[in-house]
């Protein structure tokens, strides 16, 4: 898996378009749509597309888009 291709599924999930794009160094929590339910889809998608299963915690811990990638890479 790329990050490319990683981060072109969570814009799909993402409610809102960024005309700036989301790049690997994006801190996902800043982002405007970012709440309670965004962390909600991102954790089943993450669960469905790799099988990774992330904790609240784990979402606490990250921070940018490539900690989220790298901490799934790991897990598959």
């Amino acid at each position: 898996m790329k990050i490319d291709d990683f981060i072109k599924l969570l814009e799909e999930e993402f409610e809102e378009e960024y005309p700036e794009g989301v790049s690997p160094e994006t801190n996902f929590r800043e982002l405007p749509d970012w709440g309670s339910m965004q962390a909600l889809i991102v954790t089943a998608l993450v669960e469905t597309e790799f099988e990774v299963t992330l904790t609240a915690t784990d979402l606490k811990q990250l921070t940018t888009i490539e900690d989220l990638f790298n901490l799934v890479k790991s897990r598959m």
